[in-house]
């Protein structure tokens, strides 16, 4: 299966860097490319790619925004790249339902396969890096909304624990072997605990799960 990706950069130099690895992959299609924020929007509103590629800081529409535009569309998931890894931009794009994100610096393999794990619905919630800006912004004991407890309170025990292995930063593989139960199973209760808190992405599920203090 071909994962067609969006790639949205305002340095005409990282973006062709970028490209230029992703089309070395067999399995990656670049089906355009973006230099602004409102651009990014565009095309990704027009080409329905899988994922998006998307920088922090552009001209005319911030990453950020552009992001919550993308996502609230359906248009496609999004996978964020920073300079910073503790960057208070980035948890906003988190907020508006990325999928995860990386850092620029990082291995052309990381690359890949973080926009092949945001592909298939996993979220960038390995990487030691995300796990570090989830636990400095979301911190247990931060408010969570009386409506949104009342819909947490609707989870099933089982879905409660696949909401608390999610915060730890776990794939579904990882969640099916603790919790002795089938991928498949896992992917099911995933959707569930989405759709039941009116989440975006599997990145805010795992927020909530710190913001509430969940443990498994």
């Amino acid at each position: 299966m071909t994962i067609r990706v969006l790639v949205a950069e305002d340095q005409a130099a990282v973006r062709a860097a970028l490209v230029m690895i992703l089309r070395a992959e067999p399995d990656l299609e670049v089906v355009g490319q973006a230099a602004d924020g409102e651009e990014a929007v565009r095309l990704a509103l027009e080409l329905r790619p899988d994922v998006v590629l998307m920088d922090v800081q552009m001209p005319r529409l911030d990453g950020v925004s552009a992001t919550g535009r993308v996502v609230a569309a359906g248009a496609a998931q999004v996978l964020v790249l920073t300079t910073f890894d503790l960057d208070e931009y980035v948890y906003g794009a988190l907020r508006a339902g990325a999928a995860g994100f990386l850092l620029k610096d990082l291995e052309a393999d990381t690359l890949v396969e973080g926009i092949r794990t945001v592909a298939r619905g996993d979220g960038m919630l390995a990487p030691s890096v995300t796990r570090r800006l989830i636990g400095t912004f979301a911190r247990p004991g931060r408010t969570v909304g009386p409506e949104v407890r009342e819909s947490v309170s609707g989870l099933t025990p089982r879905e409660r624990e696949v909401l608390a292995c999610i915060g730890a930063g776990m794939s579904n593989g990882e969640i099916a072997g603790r919790l002795e139960m089938a991928e498949a199973t896992t992917k099911t209760h995933v959707s569930r605990i989405l759709a039941k808190l009116r989440l975006r992405s599997r990145v805010q599920a795992a927020i909530l799960a710190q913001d509430l203090g969940l443990t498994i």
